[in-house]
């Protein structure tokens, strides 16, 4: 059974750090491509990061430069380093896995609230 759990959410001032973590059991990381992406109610799910296979990152552009996206095959769990955050990065994040079988990210976490205050 694939689980994906998140932590590492919170409350931090315009300007502030956060790390997200997201442990996965019952699939490996380091096959497959891992994805951030956060919500913010009314709104759509959007891709904030992702790290494929072999270790190449894509980033969203309001995350550039700020967040980074990491691996750690030993502890199987994905990471979002986010630096410089901003009232606009409030939202839930949810860690996800793609599935190459299917195509899409099929897997995902419980999501963790991260508020940026002004």
């Amino acid at each position: 059974q694939v689980q994906l759990v998140e932590s590492g959410g919170g409350l931090v001032q315009a300007g502030g750090s956060l790390k997200l973590s997201c442990a996965v059991s019952g699939i490996s990381v380091s096959v497959h491509t891992m994805g951030w992406y956060r919500q913010v109610p009314g709104n759509e799910r959007e891709l904030v990061a992702d790290i494929r296979r072999s270790g190449n990152t894509n980033y969203a552009h309001a995350a550039e430069g700020r967040f980074t996206i990491s691996r750690d095959d030993a502890k199987n769990t994905v990471y979002l380093q986010m630096k410089n955050l901003k009232p606009e990065d409030t939202a839930d994040y949810y860690c996800a896995l793609y599935d190459w079988v299917t195509g899409k990210y099929d897997y995902w976490g419980q999501g963790t609230q991260v508020t940026v205050s002004s």
